[in-house]
């Protein structure tokens, strides 16, 4: 049965091909949306530039229809804008003036016809007022991606054969070798992609168990495993999965995703392995290390604050300085002994252009080649702006998108709808990407953090 969907701005703004997303439905603008849209048309940034991107495809619209009427759209639906309503009542507490009032007016006049009327909104609250008017409302699914119970890990374990484990170092295991067991013991085979990371067990004791990544129909061992980037030791199984996907050419496997809790040295990691590739390396298969770190208001207000670029950027770098000062003086006893030389030898790194650091914003619309690109905090970018950095990536490009999916800043980006968890969802099993999720297990900042993590 067809339905009515009453479309909230904010649905337009984070997607604004959302009005080729709900098959052959009617869909329905209040006029109090294009006004909001109008508001926004010239603001900076993403927001803005989904207005307009919106605004644009309501004018091909207009274009070739009626809007007032209904304008086909391409998937067999229409879409018409409505006006305000204002002949329909609310109660006194939900006033007029409000944009949101006034969306829920025109839901109220549409339900007195014969389709189900939805109201479509990014927006908890409105979809509570909704709910208690008798209004069925409901988030914009399109982009969202499992729970994160059912989100993609990057890893598993599985046992094998001890025969097989035996010769896993020189020959590999093939797939339909491992297998997993259900709660009566009964093996049954894993659903394993490609670039997977796996521990495997032997079997009939096990204890033993050994790291390897699903490649090309086989469980190959981890080929950088004795690796130790600028002087780092993977502490975990994690971290060995990590180290091998940040490691690997730029060739094989440009696009690396990593997702983990706080103190699970997924920045740190990061910077180690960039620092002994751009320095270290005798290939010298990157020039420079760019970091950006998306933040909800500061990407937004940029423009106003006093100084260069590098000022106004610098305080979302403190984290990546404090790694760097692990990084660069390995000796915890006497590495803050002298502040004033420590501090000169990471305004060095960035006086040298080794790494330079760089607001989101900036980034998108450039090609950067041969360059390791890290983006910190990833989980507070949305979908649109994931998917501009990634295409971002010239040739010899590494990007690694890091981020904690449960620690989101962003209005209207949760653990189904941000970038990071849409790239890790929709790269699964791309051959040029490798994911790994780190767990609380693995948190080596401290002991305090460790427990932190597990009773929080």
């Amino acid at each position: 049965m067809k339905k009515i969907f009453v479309l909230d701005t904010n649905v337009l703004i984070q997607s604004p091909d959302a009005l080729d997303c709900f098959e052959d439905n009617q869909l329905v603008l209040p006029l109090a949306v294009l006004e909001e849209l109008d508001g926004l048309k010239k603001a900076d940034g993403e927001k803005g530039a989904h207005a307009r991107e919106a605004i644009r495809r309501l004018e091909n619209l207009r274009l070739q229809g009626n809007l007032l009427e209904g304008s086909p759209l391409k998937n067999g639906g229409t879409v018409r804008v409505e006006a305000n309503c204002v002949h329909v009542e609310l109660p006194e507490s939900l006033p007029d003036d409000k944009m949101d009032n006034r969306i829920l007016k025109v839901c109220r006049h549409l339900m007195d016809g014969r389709l189900p009327v939805v109201l479509v909104t990014k927006d908890i609250l409105l979809r509570m007022k909704a709910q208690i008017l008798g209004i069925r409302a409901e988030d914009f699914l399109q982009e969202q991606v499992s729970s994160r119970e059912g989100q993609y890990t990057g890893r598993c374990e599985c046992f094998v054969p001890e025969e097989t484990f035996k010769t896993f170092k020189k020959k590999g295991v093939p797939l339909d070798a491992v297998y997993l067991t259900d709660a009566q013991g009964k093996p049954f085979p894993p659903e394993l992609w490609e670039n997977q990371f796996v521990l495997l067990k032997a079997d009939q004791s096990l204890r033993k168990t050994h790291l390897g990544r699903v490649c090309q129909e086989k469980i190959v061992p981890l080929a950088y495993k004795k690796s130790r980037p600028y002087g780092v030791e993977p502490r975990n199984a994690g971290q060995y999965f990590l180290q091998e996907a940040l490691m690997m050419p730029p060739d094989k496997i440009p696009l690396v995703i990593v997702k983990g809790m706080a103190g699970t040295a997924k920045t740190f990691y990061s910077l180690a392995a960039g620092l002994e590739k751009v320095l270290n390396s005798t290939t010298k298969e990157y020039r420079r290390i760019l970091i950006s770190r998306p933040n909800a208001q500061f990407d937004s207000d940029i423009g106003f604050l006093p100084g260069d670029e590098q000022e106004k950027i610098s305080p979302l770098m403190r984290p990546v300085i404090d790694n760097l000062e692990q990084l660069i003086d390995s000796n915890e006893e006497e590495r803050y002994k002298n502040e004033a030389e420590l501090q000169g030898k990471i305004d060095e790194i960035f006086e040298r252009g080794i790494i330079q650091a760089e607001a989101l914003n900036f980034i998108r619309g450039r090609s950067f080649v041969n360059t390791w690109l890290i983006i910190d905090e990833a989980q507070n970018m949305t979908p649109n702006q994931v998917k501009g950095i990634i295409t971002r990536a010239g040739k010899g490009t590494k990007i690694i998108l890091l981020g904690d999916p449960g620690q989101i800043d962003r209005p209207f980006l949760d653990e189904r709808t941000n970038g990071l968890c849409y790239a890790s969802e929709y790269m699964k099993g791309s051959p040029l990407c490798c994911q790994i999720t780190l767990t609380a297990e693995e948190c080596e900042r401290s002991d305090l953090a460790m427990d932190a993590v597990r009773r929080l």
